[in-house]
């Protein structure tokens, strides 16, 4: 019974590496536009790392009720949860990350020779993450707030990034992400959050009380909206909203 907790958090693992595998499977290509001239585009396929990880997140945000449930909690599983945490929103993001630059550059002439030095930044968001879950581990004052933006938003943030550029029908929303400065500007900002110590909220419902619970109800209605109005583009403004909210919060008591 005490490692039904573990096996579940493995679930989470598991998608992240069937994520990892599809991003890998499908490489730059080159396409006829309208007028027929040579298009760079990325293979739609990769949308199935988007699912993966999407699952995934699921998954770790209900394997510690499990463990709670079964009364089975340990600090290996802790432990273990944060592994798995690293591979599926550190290093299946970071790949994506690393895609999109691929496309961003193989737009310009020779662009498939550019060096790998160009997209080594992608690096940025694994190391950033699997630092922020190691000082998570080792801190006992984040049980109902997080010191810094969790990793799984992130790493849903950045999986909403392929399902915007395949269901979009904006040339601009379209040329943004595929602008390697616009790619960068989103690595560095995404791994600061993760490594800073920013008062975050935790999104867990201690009670059933309205009163206690008003911050989260405003992201839960701000992601229901965004999500009728933008649907996929709805990720990046949960993403931002949950960060606004828990910083104009920052000094609500727990």
């Amino acid at each position: 019974m005490k490692q039904i907790p573990n096996l579940f958090t493995l679930l989470n693992l598991v998608f992240g590496f069937m994520a990892i595998i599809v991003i890998l499977q499908n490489g730059i290509t080159m396409v006829n536009g309208s007028a027929g001239q040579y298009m760079v585009d990325m293979p739609e396929k990769i949308w199935l790392a988007s699912l993966f990880i999407a699952i995934a997140a699921v998954i770790d945000f209900f394997d510690g009720f499990i463990a709670r449930l079964l009364k089975a909690s340990s600090a290996m599983g802790k432990q273990l949860d944060s592994l798995a945490d690293v591979v599926s929103f550190g290093v299946a993001p970071g790949l994506i990350l690393y895609q999109f630059l691929r496309l961003s550059f193989a737009a310009d002439e020779n662009g498939l020779d550019t060096s790998f030095i160009w997209l080594l930044p992608s690096v940025l968001i694994p190391c950033a993450a699997a630092y922020r879950l190691a000082r998570f581990n080792i801190d006992e004052s984040q049980s109902y707030g997080f010191k810094g933006v969790p990793v799984p938003a992130v790493g849903l943030v950045v999986a909403s990034m392929p399902l915007i550029y395949w269901s979009t029908n904006s040339e601009t929303v379209i040329n943004i992400l595929s602008n390697r400065w616009v790619l960068y500007a989103i690595i560095l900002v995404l791994s600061y959050l993760m490594v800073s110590t920013l008062p975050i909220m935790a999104l867990k419902f201690k009670d059933y009380s309205v009163q206690n619970n008003i911050p989260k109800l405003i992201i839960l209605a701000i992601a229901i909206i965004s999500a009728i109005v933008l649907k996929w583009a709805a990720m990046p403004v949960i993403f931002l909203a949950y960060i606004i909210v828990s910083l104009a919060l920052k000094n609500r008591k727990e």
